[in-house]
């Protein structure tokens, strides 16, 4: 990657893939429902109560539950491509006079991103079966018998499995890209993307209380 960086064409193809997947589980009827209840459950927890008016609007909002899934998938596909790269770009110095381009960290971040469509290719079946949304990956899933409304159950329902591979995949390619220790990059990303994860918890906590 770093002698000859090509990235649309695999961001273009895991896009599509994508898309094609979240299309196909919000058309059908257990998925419009899922993503109505993902909608309210999101409401909730960031204190904003749904009487009936609101969730009949989310009903009918449920009925372009494809177009949501197309949107989601490029929000979370070229977008954070895109947003990952120009902060790494940023954010990450080359160390010696090792001369890196933005090209270059594009496509080391478009191939990490490999992992993040695997997972929401991943999570379609899983999710059709549960007749749910969202946290099928995440860390929560191992603690069924947790509190899904306290603290420790959002900040669990908040950390993936597959995020956080992702997060250790993307260092290590960034560390070989800039020729910095992976160790230290990984535990850095890893570093963030818990504060991240803590942080939303916390305003969940904080805004929606818990049960």
């Amino acid at each position: 990657m770093a002698s000859s960086p090509r990235w649309a064409g695999l961001v273009v193809a895991l896009a599509a893939a994508t898309a094609a997947g979240q299309a196909l589980f919000f058309q059908t009827e257990v998925g419009q429902v899922a993503l109505v209840d993902l909608w309210e459950r999101t409401a909730e927890a960031f204190g904003q109560p749904v009487d009936e008016a609101r969730y009949a609007e989310l009903q009918a909002l449920s009925a372009h539950g494809p177009l949501y899934g197309v949107i989601t998938a490029i929000l979370g596909g070229p977008v954070l491509t895109l947003v990952v790269a120009a902060v790494v770009f940023v954010a990450v110095r080359p160390s010696g006079n090792r001369a890196v381009s933005f090209t270059q960290v594009l496509a080391v971040a478009a191939h990490a991103g490999v992992i993040l469509a695997l997972r929401q290719l991943v999570s379609v079946p899983v999710n059709y079966a549960r007749e749910a949304t969202g946290g099928a990956t995440s860390l929560g899933v191992l603690f069924p018998g947790l509190d899904a409304a306290s603290f420790v159950g959002r900040l669990l329902g908040t950390l993936d499995v597959f995020v956080l591979w992702w997060v250790v995949v993307l260092a290590i390619g960034v560390g070989v890209l800039y020729g910095r220790p992976a160790r230290s990059l990984t535990i850095a990303f890893v570093g963030v993307y818990a504060g991240l994860a803590l942080l939303l918890a916390v305003t969940m906590t904080a805004l929606g209380g818990t049960a």
